[in-house]
């Protein structure tokens, strides 16, 4: 088979030199028409509702705000799996959608469930949807390190208010996510 294949190769060369151009051809425009990241999205369709009570015991925030919230989000059309993490102050409710499910479609369906939401819960506990984003779309992860201890009202190097500072108030990126430290408020310096 191969020695026929090599043969019928030699003999017609014009033949095989036209089917080897037009893959090439072909292949470049696959290559220019392929809607192909570089880094491609293997991340779930996921939806994050945010709520933050400060102040309050992982069991109360479970109790009072993530069960409830977990309850009520059950139901939406095309969900997947949903679940709910209960922290000190906070609580994390991730929606995972259906892979062929628009992820903009899933946001106002969340959207819609929080409005209703907000009015079963007290004065002061807002859930909120998370940012816009992928586990593909964090760019750069940093960490501010100031040797000794400060007062963070006060004391606090020029060096690294100025450093946060910066970074609270970056252009043309979705979320700048500080945690810890002197927050600034100034969005532009």
């Amino acid at each position: 088979m191969v020695e026929r294949l090599i043969s019928f190769s030699l003999r017609n060369r014009f033949i095989v030199l036209l089917i080897a151009a037009g893959m090439f051809g072909w292949g470049i425009y696959e290559v220019q028409h392929n809607p192909v990241d570089a880094i491609p999205d293997l991340s779930e369709n996921q939806v994050i509702v945010f709520t933050e009570w400060m102040g309050r015991s992982p069991q109360v925030i479970e109790d009072q705000v993530t069960y409830p919230l977990v309850a009520n989000l059950q139901g939406i059309p095309k969900l997947k799996n949903i679940r709910g993490a209960s922290m000190f102050g906070m609580s994390f409710v991730y929606l995972v959608f259906e892979e062929n499910v628009d992820i903009y479609w899933a946001r106002t369906r969340v959207a819609e469930r929080l409005n209703f939401a907000q009015k079963l819960y007290r004065k002061g506990i807002s859930p909120t949807l998370g940012p816009d984003g992928t586990g593909v779309g964090h760019i750069f992860w940093y960490s501010l390190d100031a040797k000794g201890c400060y007062d963070l009202e006060n004391n606090v190097p020029a060096g690294l208010v100025y450093q946060v500072c910066i970074a609270d108030s970056s252009r043309g990126v979705s979320e700048v996510a500080s945690f810890g430290g002197f927050q600034s408020n100034t969005r532009e310096l």
